[in-house]
């Protein structure tokens, strides 16, 4: 019998994860320590880690929608902005 291998989890949940990631390589490339090809694969998966993070968020927000309003996620306002914390 065949093994069942496990759904991939969504990126919702390794959100935190790969924003913690992101902001790791975010400081080992601002310390300038690291070689030009280092750089280059930091940065490749850097913008990897953004994208996943970038669908992580647009996943929850659609989620929150639907359970806002199911029958209608799409009439619902954007999220207001913070107010600054001057």
């Amino acid at each position: 019998m065949a093994k069942k291998t496990a759904p991939e989890a969504s990126p919702v949940a390794h959100f935190e994860q790969s924003l913690e990631e992101l902001e790791q390589l975010v400081e080992k490339m601002e310390h300038g320590e690291m070689t030009l090809e280092q750089s280059l694969a930091a940065y490749e998966r850097g913008v990897g880690l953004y994208r996943q993070c970038q669908s992580a968020l647009e996943q929850a927000e659609l989620r929150v929608r639907l359970l806002s309003d199911p029958d209608r996620p799409d009439n619902d306002e954007p999220f207001a902005p913070l107010p600054d914390a001057d």
